[in-house]
């Protein structure tokens, strides 16, 4: 049961993370029916830009507390990954918003590789310590010495998470912002007639989303401790799963399937090692493991198999129920 509680709590910090990065994917498809691959590069982004700023606050000896620190470093990456965003949108996909649907998708692909590359020069291609200047405190949620914790990061993770999503939904379904977005969503043509600007919706929807993209590249870079250049390819990857999961174009069906991917995944990787001992598996998975981590090609494989349990779920899900758990609503999409 400890086990099963501690890798529950794991799953909901993993599941925060996705959600929040799974609702930019929803909210771009739900308006223009495109799904943005480099959404993933612009959590990165968030990520690398609030790393910088921590390493100059900390080197320049600054009294601030660390929170202080942390608070500063994710309102300075808020902006930048919002006009990295908006120019993703004004000068990549608002010219190819008539062209047949492949040629924004390989431009989404394109942006991916070329964001990495941009990131790759300006941080390098080594791995970056993610600073952890907040200290971590664990709190036990059961009574037994080595049960289950709950650490003050992770508090923050899911807390903050729950916020922003309160927040995009009063956002979308209390404001003037938001009845525009789902009018787009629902009738682009006929929202124009009525004087709604579209250019500046859509646009807003993008900008929208890379904030949220980079909180959770804060979130996930100060869980983890460690930031890189290709840290945000594998993470959209499984965000762009698990809105697929609940529903893409479904604002809350990204957040159910964010949750349940972290979940599902915690889950699947607290028990797989029992699992491949209980068949006599784990010297194979190990010795795979060990190949896999000469070889750059099959690094990724070799070193984290459970990752294998979000593309599993995609693949199940395409399969069995294409629109999701909570299906697409069109009149909701925004």
């Amino acid at each position: 049961m400890d086990t099963f509680i501690q890798q529950l709590v794991n799953g909901v910090t993993l599941g925060s993370v996705y959600a929040i990065v799974a609702l930019g994917y929803t909210m771009v498809y739900g308006i223009i029916q495109l799904i943005n691959f480099a959404h993933g590069e612009v959590v990165m982004l968030g990520a690398m830009t609030a790393y910088s700023v921590i390493v100059a606050l900390t080197a320049a000896g600054t009294s601030l507390p660390p929170l202080a620190i942390l608070a500063i470093a994710t309102l300075t990456a808020i902006p930048v990954c919002m006009i990295v965003g908006y120019l993703l949108e004004r000068v990549a996909y608002r010219p190819l918003r008539r062209a047949p649907r492949l040629a924004p998708l390989i431009t989404a692909i394109g942006l991916s590789i070329v964001l990495q590359n941009i990131a790759l020069m300006i941080w390098s291609r080594n791995p970056l310590p993610y600073p952890q200047i907040v200290n971590t405190v664990s709190y036990h949620l059961t009574s037994t010495a080595n049960g289950a914790t709950i650490t003050n990061v992770q508090i923050v993770i899911i807390g903050l998470s729950l916020l922003m999503m309160a927040g995009l939904l009063v956002l979308v379904y209390r404001t003037r912002l938001g009845i525009a977005m789902r009018a787009v969503a629902q009738n682009p043509q006929v929202a124009g007639l009525m004087g709604i600007d579209i250019n500046r919706v859509i646009s807003f929807t993008f900008a929208i989303g890379a904030g949220l993209a980079a909180v959770a590249g804060v979130m996930d870079g100060s869980y983890y401790g460690i930031a890189h250049y290709q840290m945000g390819f594998l993470l959209g990857l499984k965000a762009f799963s698990a809105a697929v999961l609940g529903g893409i174009g479904n604002l809350a069906g990204a957040m159910l399937g964010g949750l349940l991917m972290g979940i599902i995944e915690a889950l699947g990787a607290g028990y797989v090692g029992e699992l491949t001992n209980l068949c006599g598996l784990s010297g194979w998975f190990d010795t795979l493991a060990q190949r896999c981590a000469g070889d750059p090609h099959l690094e990724l494989f070799g070193s984290n198999y459970q990752d294998v349990f979000a593309f599993v779920v995609l693949i199940l899900v395409l399969v069995f129920r294409p629109s999701g758990l909570l299906g697409e609503r069109v009149a909701d999409r925004a």
